[in-house]
């Protein structure tokens, strides 16, 4: 089968290769995928920034139909339509994975990151990690699972937002704009914020029904707290772009006593951010890595509860074949979310 595969470490070095096609193990099932998306992580990959088991199929956001079983699996059927978490293996014996927090634990292993990913034909999952889907949500928003648990976990298990509160989201990429719209729809007021090079996406964003977006580069952000907040700050910010300066305008921008969410992943570390403002804001800094069990329950009835239609977010989707021209799109900010499918 083809699969795209990270073969050395560096710049590049990221080819689309023939592999043997996956067997599944007795807990496993094999699921062909329909679509995979192109996530952040991936691209930090490609660009040599984020280290992972080489070599390695990249690709973790997918959904597909089981196409094999192992002897053990009873929840999940052949021809089932799933999607998976991204966790393969865990300890199973350390304080965050008797509390399903499989997300900080240190043994973890991730699809796409090191274990074989969703770039290709096939993948193998762990079933009891899988989840069935209704037939409600479409194969193109079910892709948008993972990266919406993603966003679920940092919205409604890291924080929790109250009605009315003033909320900042920095980064309009798939996961700003995801964020932007969950916690819109908890009933917060949300601004956007972004660079010029995010015109296309800002755009998109307000199509979407995000109230305020706002290029940083274009209007200073010390006048936008003036403006949308009265002076005080934002109750909470979320910084999704994994860029030092935006985490720093975040801290800047966020009210006495506030607090800062930090999503997205950073190319390089360690970051310089002013420590001043933390302490005599008395900020609240809280890490939201990834996504857990839980995160995935509660972004399947988000889905189905919320009454918002995510597939606008899809902006594009391309064969596998054609991954150099989606990783272009997906870097240069004229596209949001761009899906690989495999022939």
């Amino acid at each position: 089968m083809k699969a795209l595969r990270k073969l050395a470490p560096g710049v590049g070095n990221v080819e689309l290769c023939d592999i043997d096609k996956p067997s599944p193990k007795r807990d496993e099932i094999i699921i062909k995928v329909t679509y995979s998306g192109i996530c952040g992580s991936d691209i930090h990959a490609l660009k040599g920034e984020y280290n992972k088991k080489i070599p390695l199929t990249l690709g973790h956001e997918f959904i597909g139909i089981v196409s094999e079983i192992g002897h053990k699996v009873t929840n999940i059927a052949i021809g089932d339509r799933v999607v998976s978490e991204t966790t393969f293996e865990v300890c199973e014996k350390c304080p965050f994975c008797l509390a399903e927090e499989y997300n900080l634990c240190s043994q973890r292993k991730g699809l796409g990151t090191q274990v074989e990913g969703s770039f290709a034909s096939f993948v193998s999952a762990k079933a009891e990690r899988c989840h069935k889907l209704p037939d409600s949500l479409s194969d193109e928003v079910s892709a948008l699972m993972e990266p919406l648990a993603c966003c679920i976990h940092a919205a409604m298990e890291k924080t929790k937002i109250r009605p009315n509160e003033k909320a900042a989201v920095f980064g309009p990429g798939p996961i700003g704009v995801l964020l932007a719209l969950v916690v819109k729809s908890l009933g917060a007021e949300v601004t956007l914020i972004g660079i010029t090079k995010d015109a296309n996406r800002l755009a998109k964003a307000e199509e979407l029904g995000i109230p305020h977006v706002i290029d940083s580069q274009k209007k200073e952000l010390t006048e936008l707290v003036k403006t949308e907040t009265k002076g005080l700050g934002f109750d909470q910010v979320f910084e999704c772009s994994g860029s030092p300066q935006a985490l720093q305008q975040a801290l800047e921008i966020v009210k006495k006593k506030g607090t800062v969410i930090q999503e997205g992943l950073f190319a390089k570390n360690p970051v310089p951010i002013d420590m001043s403002l933390l302490l005599n804001k008395e900020i609240q800094l809280i890490g939201s890595r990834t996504q857990k069990p839980s995160s995935w329950e509660k972004a399947l009835d988000w889905l189905e509860t919320s009454n918002v239609d995510l597939s606008p977010v899809i902006t594009k989707i391309l064969p596998l074949n054609h991954w150099e021209q989606a990783f272009e799109l997906a870097m240069n900010g004229k596209e949001l979310k761009v899906l690989l499918k495999p022939e």
